[in-house]
């Protein structure tokens, strides 16, 4: 059976009344259309004349050929809609969620592998071949890097290491034995914090400063240009990042333990009248050097986490600001993650070796 529409079929004319399925004449469902007779029309009133069409159904157009072209217009946005799930129960959502996390962050720790066993290849081709190495970009970020943030670096763990002497001072001296506050603030600081607080730092500035940096590029296209042009990404963008980072820790650490060394010290002198003199006397007598070159020697592993975090969420960064904002945040969480948990890690695998 045919229906025939007639009159204008528009946004302002529409009923919403009318918008139901073609109605059944006579025991028969109407199946077709004719629009030859229709006034004017909208894109309203082909979103209606396509709803009102069953699935089988044939819209007769004759010579309105303006009606054939906005009905092919709206037709792409009448794909159904699949029908929702049912609602999860609270426990078996939560386990869903928890569990898709898992999966997300076993694939995320599997490309950060990859792309850290890239990174260390093309560090090592940049060594083999020193004139491979982009010098100029290398000590652009040692100095937005590193020398620029020693300061914060001195006074941050200075705090810290002031905090550490209070508390032990304050403990410690409830047993008579407030002298050990030295061994304490040593231990503490060279062993932990000062190398700590240094990545963090490094993991704030840097890995979001490479993210960043990177990520632009990608907005940009030059990262494609520069693969078009022959230039490897991981020579012009990434190695003199991982170098810059590898070369200025160890320094930021040095000047951390300084710090953190010189807010015990003040502390020890103001509460408990441990003089100056004898403090770094007992420091050098009672706590050994290892502690030092067990701060120094996890820099260097911290350091090429947080350059491999942040260069890969740089790359990682689609076409648009959401992306690149996302990415940023993400790599300086991974970073500071990253931090912790292999210095928990380290502090494991000292303990058992009994260093």
């Amino acid at each position: 059976m045919t229906l025939h529409a007639e009159g204008d079929w528009t946004a302002l004319t529409l009923d919403q009344a009318s918008r139901q399925p073609l109605p059944a004449v006579g025991g028969q469902q109407a199946n077709r259309i004719d629009v030859s007779a229709l006034g004017r029309i909208d894109t309203t009133g082909a979103l209606l004349l396509l709803k009102l069409m069953p699935t089988d159904g044939e819209i007769l157009f004759g010579t309105r050929d303006d009606v054939r072209r906005l009905a092919n217009l709206v037709a792409p946005g009448m794909t159904p809609h699949e029908d929702s799930p049912p609602p999860r129960g609270y426990l078996t959502g939560f386990f869903a969620r928890f569990g898709q996390q898992i999966i997300e962050i076993a694939h995320d720790a599997y490309a950060m592998l990859v792309f850290t066993g890239q990174m260390i290849l093309a560090l090592g081709g940049t060594l083999l071949r020193p004139r491979r190495l982009r010098v100029t970009p290398l000590f652009a970020v040692m100095q937005e890097s590193g020398i620029n943030a020693l300061p914060i670096v001195f006074i941050m763990t200075f705090f810290i290491g002031a905090i550490i002497a209070l508390v032990g001072t304050n403990l410690l001296t409830s047993l008579g034995v407030e002298i050990f506050t030295v061994e304490l603030v040593g231990v503490a600081i060279l062993r932990e914090f000062g190398v700590v607080i240094a990545a963090i730092l490094l993991a704030g500035r840097s890995a979001s400063a490479f993210a960043a940096q990177i990520g632009s590029m990608r907005m940009n296209q030059e990262v494609a240009a520069m693969q078009v042009m022959g230039v490897d990404r991981f020579d012009a963008l990434v190695t003199p990042r991982i170098l810059a980072a590898l070369v200025m820790i160890p320094l930021m650490t040095f000047v951390g333990d300084l710090g953190g060394l010189l807010g015990g010290l003040l502390v020890s002198w103001a509460t408990i009248d441990i003089s100056p003199s004898f403090f770094v006397t007992r420091l050098a007598e009672t706590v050994s050097i290892k502690h030092f070159w067990i701060g120094m020697g996890k820099a260097p592993f911290l350091a090429l986490l947080i350059a491999a975090a942040g260069c890969r969420h740089g790359m990682m960064v689609g076409g648009d600001v959401q992306s690149l904002g996302r990415h940023v945040t993400s790599a300086v969480v991974q970073s500071v993650f990253l931090i912790i948990m292999f210095d928990a890690i380290f502090a494991v695998i000292f303990m058992v070796l009994g260093l």
